[in-house]
């Protein structure tokens, strides 16, 4: 196994040297007047090792979101006032001190400036640490090596899927020396991100907080990135984690069957040209997506249809769709993001929606970052590392609050509490001005379901004008049946169209869609779970000893903290278990019943409380049997509790 080079931190982008500030005052004035003041004050008490600049009075009180996000986490004028002082006083003195460089920082120091970021919330640091590379004790790379421990028992891991999870994964086990493979079924890494490339595809969260703590970008180009800039950075940090030439593509799994005897796992592979090979591995470590299976409906004549039909992930680049009659099917985040890119050049646009989306206001959702946000990058040591954590803190409160039922509230099922019928009000009153003059729209364009329940997005402005559009037709009848060259809706009317894009999500309750996985006494793991995914933490399944899964049931996180972080701390789990064996010179281990049961009853006693588990709301969030099996309903850092150890007592451990 080729071992990726070490570094002397545990960031790719790792930079030491930084330009000299050679402004002036008035200039540094400027840079101030436009700065994030919180992430800009902790760079400078950083890079000048001076916890002194934070004053306790200046704390950002983080004051819960809505809808937008507060400036400076919600400080006061009168703070913003002091604060803009003390950081001029502090860009003076890196450009006096001509201070262009600053390492790992003092316990006391990390502490000053996370108990300033975080208004005094001890509980949330450590969470916090594992994303700052500037402290001394940041969590997630191991602190063992495989060889150290091992002796002469083999451990071969196999890392199964090279997307945003599966490099995460294969760099924590790299970084341990572990022998790994890893397998891609497509012919390149980067998961959805090379899939997606339909027009206008991008992120609908902020960019700095969809990045891995070992690997933080300093120079992204736009405050939500598009999908290219993202399959990019994972090319990057593939290649710099000394992954990308250890990848086996067009290679598939297609089993894996638990050998008790051996206690080790029968991995088939398949290549793209049919060849299997079966090889034996000690832990089989799945970072298979959830969004990656396009989920198609059946409609009546789908097959007699004679123009070009495709999935928003299949998106065919030869088809020529300027000029062209183009109906989309579905206003979910894939079509508010294809409508608006293609209405100017298509000759008409047909929108079929069968419910309409939530929006929230961002203004700067197609905007470069600042020059302002540049300049502070180039001069100020690891600028962008703080603005990254400072983005990260806002997501562990987040809007939680705001999708949180009030039992016994009457406004059902419209909203869930007074919260949520506020940002309801607020949202409802931005489309009635977008769309004003066309109450047609405006009717249709209201959701009939709480804000929350389903995925929001991210609104500029440009939904609502591409449903303006003299172009566009919003159809909300439903879809009767196909034609040959159109869609007849269920009112009678005939929509002849050229091209269909199926903008209709994914069956993303369908986990391991396609492997068969078979566990100890021959159990078939989709057999175990009859249609109701579940895993312990999200990871562990009963059964299914040494096997672990990065994306798995109830991981993701929708209003209160970062997937990448998700992501790494299941990551790190799976390789702190793997730590255990090894220390316990044990072959397997292998989560009890008792311990999931008692972590799904909590899980889902929570989704219960949110807008998406509400009994009258359907969504992709949800299995067929209405159970949230996607959706991880607390904050990151209660994740990062129930992943900080492996309990061996929710552990049967197998000599």
């Amino acid at each position: 196994m080729s071992t990726p080079p070490s570094t002397a931190h545990d960031d790719l982008f790792w930079q030491d040297e930084y330009e000299p500030i050679t402004e002036s005052d008035q200039e540094l004035r400027d840079v101030v007047e436009r700065a994030e003041l919180p992430a800009l004050l902790a760079a400078l008490a950083a890079a000048t090792r001076d916890p002194s600049l934070l004053l306790d009075e200046l704390r950002p009180p983080l004051t819960p979101v809505d809808t937008v996000g507060h400036p400076h986490g919600g400080m006061t004028e009168q703070q913003q006032v002091r604060a803009r002082e003390i950081a001029l006083d502090g860009l003076r003195r890196l450009r006096d001190e001509r201070i262009t460089s600053v390492d790992t920082l003092p316990d006391t120091t990390v502490d000053a400036i996370l108990a300033y970021l975080t208004d005094g919330r001890p509980a949330w640091w450590p969470s916090l640490r594992h994303e700052l590379d500037l402290a001394a004790d940041k969590g997630g790379a191991p602190d063992w090596r495989y060889e150290d421990l091992a002796g002469d028992r083999p451990v071969e891991v196999l890392v199964v899927g090279a997307g945003v999870a599966g490099i995460a994964a294969a760099h924590r086990f790299s970084q341990a020396h572990l022998p790994v493979t890893i397998v891609e079924a497509s012919h390149r890494i980067g998961g959805t991100w090379w899939k997606n490339h339909y027009p206008g595809v991008r992120l609908d969260t902020p960019t700095f907080g969809y990045s891995y703590s070992f690997a933080q970008r300093p120079d992204w180009p736009h405050q939500f990135a598009e999908g290219g800039e993202i399959l990019d950075y994972l090319e990057t940090v593939a290649d710099r984690a000394g992954l990308t030439d250890r990848i086996e593509f067009s290679t598939a799994l297609v089993r894996a069957e638990w050998d008790d005897d051996e206690r080790v796992w029968l991995a088939t592979t398949r290549t793209a040209d049919g060849v299997e090979q079966v090889r034996r591995f000690a832990v089989v470590v799945s970072a298979l997506g959830q969004l990656d299976r396009p989920n198609i409906p059946d409609l009546p004549g789908r097959d007699t249809f004679t123009g070009v039909t495709m999935h928003s992930q299949e998106w065919d680049d030869s088809v020529d769709w300027r000029g062209a009659r183009v109906a989309v099917i579905g206003t979910g985040a894939s079509a508010y993001q294809i409508v608006p890119a293609i209405v100017d050049e298509v000759a008409e646009l047909v929108v079929f929606q069968r419910s309409a989306p939530w929006m929230l206001p961002a203004d700067n959702y197609h905007e470069p970052m600042t020059d302002t946000f540049a300049w502070l990058v180039r001069k100020v040591p690891h600028y962008a590392q703080w603005h990254r954590l400072w983005v990260t803190l806002l997501g562990i409160p987040g809007r939680i609050h705001t999708v949180t039922a009030e039992e016994g509230w009457d406004g059902a099922p419209l909203s869930v509490s007074p919260t949520n019928q506020r940002v309801r009000d607020v949202l409802v009153a931005r489309l009635a001005e977008q769309l004003d003059g066309r109450p047609d729209l405006l009717e249709h364009a209201i959701p009939g379901y709480p804000p929350g329940a389903k995925r929001m997005l991210r609104d500029n402005g440009v939904w609502a004008a591409a449903l303006r559009s003299p172009r566009t037709t919003l159809v909300t009848s439903g879809i009767d049946r196909f034609t040959e060259n159109g869609i007849v809706t269920a009112d009678g009317v005939h929509h002849e169209v050229d091209i269909v894009v199926y903008a209709t999500g994914f069956r993303a309750a369908d986990f391991l869609d396609g492997v068969v996985v078979r566990g100890r006494d021959g159990r078939e793991i989709h057999d175990y779970w009859a249609a109701d995914a579940r895993a312990y933490n999200g990871v562990t399944v009963p059964g299914f000893p040494n096997f672990f899964m990065i994306y798995g049931p109830n991981v993701g996180g929708v209003v209160a903290g970062s997937l990448h972080f998700m992501l790494e701390r299941a990551s790190e789990y799976a390789l702190e278990a793997v730590h255990e064996l090894l220390v316990r010179g044990v072959r397997a281990l292998d989560v009890r019943q008792e311990a999931l049961d008692r972590f799904v009853a909590w899980v889902d006693a929570e989704n219960r409380k949110m807008s998406w588990g509400q009994p009258y709301v359907h969504s992709w969030y949800q299995n067929r049997f209405g159970r949230v099996s996607q959706i991880w309903p607390f904050t990151n850092a209660e994740y990062w509790d129930v992943t900080e150890s492996v309990d061996l007592d929710d552990y049967e451990l197998l000599p």
